[in-house]
């Protein structure tokens, strides 16, 4: 059966699918309604009303779509996505090694993490912003205000005169850099079909891993040889190259004008925005700038909660609001908003307290120490471009709880290193959960972009993108309680008195071992052993939460929009005649994911 999509209980046209593609697929369905000329209605959901259809009409979204699927025109689109990309993945890295300089320049040491903890605020609460406005005006415009916005925060920063200032600049920062992951990542599903999806997010992971790699090293190199006001302008010339290339080679047909001029959401946006700084904020200074259980921790607690359900109300009444109902009602999505969250919290463990746990307790330099973790990213992008030959045999959720199974045994082998052990040792637990994490996260996004047409697609990913941001910051929240727990227990009979009781501290002290008596070291490096290994029992916990919101909410096969076109699809490029002008685009119906292959939906 197939079904309308809706809004509030009303039939609406479904929205456009990919490059030939069909209208955007729910959970299941009634009958689809013609949404435009050459392409077919979307088939409903089951579980909730769906969105409203791409403006100026659904053929309109397969026009976009199909203008950028071919290997000629889309090569300095990718070129543009992965410069763009990068600005964004090398930025905390990079920043984080030369945080002693600038401390040393500027002053405000206590004031310091804001640098890291505010650009994490921009980003987070904007990403549902941006993804609502690239499916109301387009993911060009979007990109390029990003892009523009990422650049001026960079200039700001570099011509900071105090830590206030940096920070402020740093917000900017993040604001630009919300727009660049979300639309980054929507832009790769329009110009990639299904089949070749895993291409461009393979690209993608190698971006991230490379800057994991690479920020420290060119961080500590500008900080040491030149001037810390050199890891921000180095943005300047990449950002301006992939600013060009989008302006240039990035083209999405004109659409015929809408009866009626789009609604921007500002109240939701508003609601969003402030929602998510309050909560984000309470997260992050918990446990740090004041205790948990205190007048500032209660209080902003209690007003995220009370503007969290002011934004639902406002969402409700929204015309076009910027994070619709379908997006948790519909069990695709939030089966996968769900995962990822649960994956954004688990990822806390290596990403934070494994360095940690390499200095302190293996002794390792932070050189040495980096490496035990970046061998993680060499795994992932290699499991992310082969999961397809998975999933297209077994399904896209399936494949996701493989992954995500093995990283659950992966975290809980880790408890069960030898100490102090071998560098090794940790070395290979991360190499392997890098292979499991890329079986299991790249299979979601692509499965959850391939259920939404194009006026939808934003939206979604934006959506997946926030869970798993809001999902680390309260894994850093929660662990970071836990491991100082863990610690301040283990310390109660140390051998000598007066030892740091909070895991900084302990690390800080652990760096100048000839203060200490060699027993009073080794008690130490105990305790940082067991308070990290309760951190990975943690997130052995979070990755099963993962597991158990793919097998009872994720639908057994996710209702995959088809995608062979009778046409040829357009080029995007500009290198003879301009802009190509949009053409009809036959399709077939929608399908859903049987056995990684297309069968006829449920």
């Amino acid at each position: 059966m197939g079904g309308t999509e809706a809004r509030d209980g009303k039939g609406a046209a479904g929205s456009a699918g990919d490059a030939g593609g069909t209208g955007s697929a729910g959970d299941a369905g009634g009958t689809g309604s013609a949404g435009g000329t050459g392409t077919t209605g979307g088939a409903g959901d089951a579980d909730g009303p769906g969105g409203p259809p791409a403006p100026g009409g659904t053929a309109d979204g397969a026009k976009v779509s199909a203008a950028l699927t071919t290997p000629r025109g889309r090569r300095p689109v990718v070129a543009a996505l992965m410069l763009g990309m990068a600005l964004a993945a090398i930025d905390g890295t990079i920043v984080s090694t030369a945080v002693p300089q600038i401390v040393g320049d500027l002053g405000g040491f206590t004031v310091f993490s804001w640098l890291f903890s505010g650009y994490l605020l921009a980003v987070t609460v904007t990403l549902p912003v941006y993804g609502k406005l690239s499916d109301t005006f387009g993911r060009k415009p979007v990109l390029i205000a990003g892009i523009i916005l990422f650049l001026v925060g960079s200039l700001l920063c570099a011509a900071a005169w105090n830590m206030g200032a940096l920070i402020a600049f740093r917000v900017i920062q993040g604001l630009g850099g919300g727009a660049l992951q979300g639309t980054v990542q929507t832009i790769a599903a329009d110009l990639y079909p299904l089949k070749e999806r895993p291409r461009i997010q393979a690209k993608l992971s190698t971006v991230w891993a490379t800057s994991a790699v690479a920020g420290p090293v060119v961080g500590g190199l500008l900080a040491g040889y030149a001037d810390w006001r050199w890891i921000f302008l180095i943005n300047l010339p990449v950002g301006a190259i992939a600013l060009w290339l989008v302006v240039r080679h990035l083209h999405e047909p004109a659409r015929p004008r809408p009866k009626t001029r789009p609604r921007i959401d500002w109240a939701g946006a508003l609601a969003v925005f402030a929602t998510g700084t309050l909560l984000l904020t309470a997260l992050v200074q918990g446990g740090v700038a004041w205790p948990w259980l205190s007048a500032p921790s209660l209080g902003l607690f209690a007003a995220s909660a009370a503007l969290a359900a002011l934004t639902v109300v406002i969402e409700r009444r929204a015309a076009e609001p910027i994070i619709p109902g379908w997006v948790w009602r519909r069990r695709t999505i939030a089966s996968v908003n769900l995962a990822l969250g649960a994956m954004g919290l688990l990822m806390v463990a290596p990403t934070v307290f494994l360095p940690t746990y390499a200095q302190s307790v293996l002794g390792l330099g932070p050189i040495a120490a980096g490496f035990v973790l970046s061998v993680m990213t060499l795994s992932w992008p290699v499991s992310a471009a082969l999961s397809d030959r998975v999933y297209n045999r077994i399904g896209f959720r399936l494949t996701a709880i493989i992954g995500m199974s093995a990283a659950l045994l992966i975290l809980l082998a880790f408890p069960l290193l030898p100490y102090p052990g071998e560098p090794w040792q940790p070395a290979l637990i991360m190499l392997l959960l890098g292979a499991a994490l890329g079986l299991f996260q790249l299979p979601l996004i692509v499965g959850v972009q391939s259920t939404v047409g194009w006026a939808e697609r934003g939206t979604t990913t934006a959506s997946v993108l926030f869970c798993r941001q809001v999902g680390q910051s309260i894994g850093a929240a929660v662990f970071g309680a836990v491991a100082n727990s863990v610690l301040a227990a283990r310390l109660l009979d140390a051998p000598a008195p007066g030892l740091p009781d909070d895991l900084d501290a302990v690390a800080r002290a652990l760096e100048d071992p000839g203060a200490l008596s060699a027993a009073a070291t080794d008690h130490l490096r105990r305790a940082v052993d067991a308070a990290v290994d309760h951190v990975y029992i943690g997130a052995a916990g979070a990755a099963a939460l993962a597991l158990l919101a793919l097998v009872v909410l994720a639908p057994r096969r996710f209702p995959v929009i088809a995608e062979t076109a009778t046409t040829e699809p357009m080029i995007a490029e500009t290198t003879t005649t301009g802009p190509v002008t949009a053409q009809t685009v036959t399709t077939e119906p929608v399908t859903a994911e049987k056995d990684g292959k297309q069968g006829p939906a449920a």
